[in-house]
């Protein structure tokens, strides 16, 4: 069997499987991907993570590879492979697509992988070929799915609505607590995105009564021109639309240009997730001023520990430390969902705090 490494992976891709694409992606300047140590993992518990006698194999498969967010997790991917002797690699489609992600899965259960981490597009569309690699053994972690049933466990980096509520404090504080805005989602089935955006339209429901949502929520596909070009079909629409809020990533740019090309700074607010790498100039340049986001090079890492953790069959429970930066403590906000875990790990950006950050 071909083994599916990320080289060979994509490979396969380029010859017609799915039309699939992994490898090293694009990376945004200034983007710190070739960075050889990008977590710090010296507190990780040593019981955790001490070289397995068993070489384990684990893939990670990502929404959507080739953008600056993915590219960052790739790092803590590889260097948690490299850090505990387990052979781990990232892959995605080149579009965010649910039937490429279910064919990436499909082909990492035909090759017999230990552990499968991922980053669902489509909770609905994965739910099925998870459920497979379950049935054969695979032990399956997921990130940014807290309602996906098909895993083993669901680590979130924070609790979803308070994640959004944040968001909305810093957007309503920008409006003056007045005006209409809009919320963009990378997917309406999204399941972590559209629970930022439930928990931000809560938070302003409650403390801004003057702010209302212009129009419905505004799916994107986690693309950057396709952000764009939908804020300035809502501007056009709605033009005196005072604020926007961005779920997925590339709304940071996307808002950033728009405010940028049109004149709109102090006029038109923006208060979402987003990464200096991409968003940068837009903060150095007083379009946006605030972005908020996790780091994904963490939560990449965070996810081969509980998957080493599963294989290993050692216990997880609320109150573990993971030794990673906002996962000393995870919690579990459900009961009804004992697997599903959140750690503490966003943190909120602006110009002034923006040089901390190389990624």
């Amino acid at each position: 069997m071909i083994k599916v490494t990320r080289r060979s992976f994509s490979l396969m891709a380029t010859a017609g499987i799915g039309g699939l694409v992994a490898g090293a992606g694009f990376a945004q300047p200034g983007f710190a991907a070739a960075a050889a140590s990008a977590v710090d993992a010296a507190a990780v518990p040593k019981d955790i993570t001490a070289k397995a006698t068993k070489k384990y194999s684990i893939a990670t498969v990502v929404k959507l590879d080739g953008i600056a967010w993915f590219d960052r997790m790739r790092v803590g991917v590889k260097q948690f492979g490299a850090d505990n002797g387990h052979d781990t690699w990232m892959v995605g489609p080149s579009q965010a697509d649910a039937a490429a992600q279910v064919g990436i899965v499909e082909t990492l259960i035909a090759q017999g992988v230990d552990a499968i981490c991922i980053v669902p597009f489509s909770v609905e569309a994965v739910e099925p070929v998870l459920q497979k690699a379950r049935d054969r053994g695979i032990i399956v972690i997921s990130h940014e799915a807290s309602n996906l049933q098909a895993t083993d466990y669901d680590i979130e980096a924070f609790d979803n609505h308070a994640y959004g509520a944040k968001l909305m404090e810093n957007l309503g504080q920008q409006m003056g607590g007045e005006g209409k805005y809009i919320a963009t989602v990378g997917s309406l089935t999204s399941t972590s995105q559209n629970e930022w955006i439930d928990g931000a339209v809560a938070y302003q429901v409650k403390n801004f009564p003057k702010m209302s949502q212009a129009t419905q929520r505004i799916e994107t596909n986690d693309d950057a021109a396709t952000d764009y070009n939908k804020l300035k079909e809502i501007l056009t629409t709605y033009p005196d639309l005072r604020g926007i809020l961005g779920a997925p990533m590339p709304t940071s740019a996307g808002a950033g240009r728009l405010i940028a090309e049109r004149g709109l700074k102090g006029k038109l607010f923006f208060s979402g997730t987003g990464l200096v790498s991409v968003a940068g100039q837009y903060l150095k340049d007083g379009d946006i001023d605030y972005i908020q986001f996790w780091d994904p090079a963490i939560a990449g890492y965070a996810m081969n520990v509980l998957a080493v953790m599963a294989l290993a069959k050692k216990p997880i429970k609320a109150g573990l430390n993971l030794g990673l930066k906002g996962y000393e403590d995870i919690k579990n906000n459900d009961p009804k969902r004992p697997n599903v875990f959140a750690g503490q790990g966003w943190v909120g950006v602006t110009k002034a705090n923006m040089g901390e950050y190389n990624f």
